[in-house]
């Protein structure tokens, strides 16, 4: 059964066809992992499932529901959530401020200056189940400002997390980060599988390969093969088209 369901989605710039008839499942608590070269694709894909971006023709469907039609609010409320453009991180706010508001918005309130969110004990409850996910308990009571990198984007993850998705859809997680900040998010989303569908884009290929269910390789707007990480590790036209000789175990 599939809980995010695409069907030929294309979208051209011009002449530019950025994607081409891509069809993807991604079943309830699986991870699949969407790879590919630069210029693939990939982002403008994303933006279409999320709401961004406007197909030119096809559709995406949320628990059989069309959504293709759906503003990204209305997205995240019916349970899709883009880690990275939910909502902006604000710097000069504790990390659990921002999870709270986060918390706060996906109950249809909107935040109240004179009603601090750091009274609210049912926000803040929720909001540090959501940094435990992303392994920020113990920076709560910093400035989001404070945090390195790394701890950024488990902020963004929290933040994403705190809107209670059904499927989250997470834009290269991994971008600018390296060495223990990196396996810190790999073990992040290692906890978090089975609880959450994902569709992960990532050109880290040891993460994809050491996380993802599925992986679906999209070259020049069209995706070229689907499966497992092994079936993919081991299919020749990836490898020529993309993997090569890497070593991507």
């Amino acid at each position: 059964m599939s809980l995010l369901s695409v069907r030929n989605l294309c979208k051209n710039y011009g002449a530019l066809e950025v994607t081409r008839n891509v069809s993807l499942d991604v079943a309830p608590g699986e991870l699949h992992a969407i790879i590919g070269p630069n210029g693939a694709g990939k982002t403008t894909l994303i933006g279409q499932l999320s709401g961004q971006n406007a197909p030119d023709s096809g559709s995406v469907s949320l628990e059989g529901r069309d959504i293709t039609r759906r503003s990204m609010a209305e997205r995240v409320r019916l349970g899709l959530a883009r880690s990275f453009q939910i909502t902006s991180i604000l710097p000069r706010f504790s990390v659990l401020e921002n999870v709270a508001i986060a918390v706060q918005a996906r109950s249809g309130s909107s935040y109240r200056f004179f009603a601090p969110v750091a009274q609210e004990a049912a926000l803040n409850d929720a909001a540090m189940a959501a940094l435990a996910d992303a392994g920020l308990e113990d920076r709560a009571g910093l400035r989001a400002s404070a945090l390195s990198h790394g701890e950024h984007r488990r902020l963004e993850l929290a933040i994403a997390l705190a809107t209670q998705p059904k499927v989250l859809l997470l834009d290269e997680p991994l971008a600018g980060t390296g060495g223990e900040e990196a396996e810190a998010f790999v073990q992040r989303l290692r906890a978090l599988k089975g609880r959450y569908a994902t569709v992960l884009i990532e050109h880290d290929m040891e993460a994809v390969f050491a996380l993802a269910d599925r992986i679906s390789v999209l070259v020049y707007g069209e995706i070229i093969a689907s499966g497992s990480p092994e079936v993919i590790r081991n299919d020749p036209k990836v490898r020529a088209a993309y993997l090569g000789d890497e070593e991507a175990a």
